[in-house]
């Protein structure tokens, strides 16, 4: 009973509130917890160092990233000196405008 009646609530809140426009598509899937996880049980941190393995991997000079509106955002090394920011697809990890 008290599943089905958070279920309700949820569905409501998921209708009243706006949707925000996101550029990024981040596919991990929705996260509950009631004491059971449904979804990847990785931390922010293990998510970011993952990230950053990644980028790195694939050529990108980035000094940290973190997950942001669907994307991954990282700080990445201009060839000139300083950083700028850039944002990734988490799904592909190429380069988004």
């Amino acid at each position: 009973m008290f599943i089905r009646t958070s279920l309700s609530a949820l569905a409501l809140l998921v209708a009243v509130v706006p949707a925000q426009a996101a550029f990024c598509t981040d596919d991990r899937g929705v996260v509950v917890t009631f004491g059971v996880h449904i979804g990847q049980p990785y931390t922010e941190q293990e998510l970011n160092e993952f990230d950053l393995m990644q980028l790195r991997r694939e050529g990108v000079d980035a000094t940290r990233v973190e997950r942001w509106n669907g994307c991954i955002r990282a700080f990445v090394r201009k060839p000139e000196g300083g950083e700028e920011m850039q944002f990734f697809d988490p799904n592909t990890f190429e380069r988004v405008q």
